[in-house]
């Protein structure tokens, strides 16, 4: 018995510092397709994901996706799973619950070995040649009293699955592009009244959203309007604006946009003002041999099928600068 833990002990060791050709940071679809493509280059990978389970924000969308050209599926859950029959007997790592606190150079790694080591919460360190940024995009909060307190007790996170708990409910959307008019749209089928809150004056909307709101009796829209604080005892009961206005409303849905997850690659590769990272056209960041696929370095496209050949493109990148370097 003591002699087969001890077997187990070693081979966790070893595996822990095993040498990876790519460490990969997310395990949404950008980082799926990456370490699908690191497997069918013949480089050694290893996911890192955060979460429990592989999907990213693809778990948060629920509506229909009929966009990603060759195949059309109900929600983003329906389309992760086929993703995971495909990657089913891929040969890569794949670690979750596991957050990345830092990613150390050559220098700071102290090994001769790698060029980098990746540096997890629990203090852990994963050695690797080249690394994959897929850490994605995280919802925008108010930063308002209430907000925290009210999760789940009035705070709802999608419209499209929540929609019965709006039922005959006075409901907040805040928010003026896409996401919260179609929000808008999806609850006021259900909803006592939906009221539309956005700070500015202009919407980020689609036209076709901001038409077919307009024309709904059962929306209405505030603009120029920022929320000071949401109320209630043990669930919410109103909303108070900047301008000391209070009003009733039982059911909430912020749609305020997203930002990115970067905050532990500051002062290691160059972010835009937004903490977006910069990459060129073959997915190089500022770093030399790191590299960053999806919404995390695409503000511009925030698509599944951007992400995921944003994946494909870093894996090929990867490939070349190691035949360019062994020729």
């Amino acid at each position: 018995m003591v002699r087969n833990k001890l077997k187990i002990s070693v081979c966790a060791r070893i595996k822990s510092v095993m040498n990876y050709n790519v460490i990969i940071i997310g395990g949404g679809a950008a980082g799926i397709s990456a370490a699908l493509w690191c497997d069918e280059l013949g480089l050694s990978a290893l996911v890192l994901e955060e979460a429990e389970e592989f999907g990213g924000q693809l778990l948060w969308t629920h509506n229909e996706i009929k966009n990603h050209l060759g195949i059309e599926v109900e929600n983003g859950r329906e389309m992760r799973n086929i993703f995971l029959r495909q990657i089913e007997n891929r040969k890569f790592g794949r670690r979750f619950g596991t957050k990345v606190s830092e990613i150390l150079s050559e220098r700071e790694a102290v090994t001769t070995r790698s060029d980098f080591k990746v540096l997890l919460e629990n203090g852990e360190k994963i050695p690797a040649n080249s690394i994959v940024i897929a850490s994605g995009v995280r919802r925008r909060k108010l930063n308002v009293e209430g907000e925290l307190e009210f999760q789940n007790k009035g705070i709802i996170t999608s419209g499209k699955r929540d929609a019965e708990k709006a039922r005959n409910k006075n409901v907040l959307i805040v928010g003026g592009g896409d996401a919260a008019f179609e929000n808008a749209l999806i609850l006021a089928e259900t909803a006592k009244s939906v009221t539309l809150s956005y700070r500015g004056k202009t919407f980020r909307a689609r036209t076709e959203f901001i038409e077919q709101v307009l024309q709904n009796p059962n929306v209405k829209i505030l603009t120029e309007t920022t929320v000071k604080r949401i109320l209630g005892e043990k669930k919410v009961e109103a909303v108070e604006f900047e301008n000391g206005e209070q009003q009733s409303f039982e059911i909430i849905l912020i749609r305020v946009g997203v930002e990115p997850n970067t905050e532990f690659l500051r002062g290691k590769i160059e972010l835009d003002e937004q903490g977006y990272i910069k990459i060129n056209e073959n997915c190089e960041t500022s770093a030399k041999n790191i590299y960053a696929v999806g919404d995390v370095a695409n503000p511009i496209s925030p698509t599944i099928s951007t992400a995921v050949g944003m994946g494909a493109t870093a894996a090929k990148s990867i490939t070349n600068f190691k035949l360019r370097i062994t020729n």
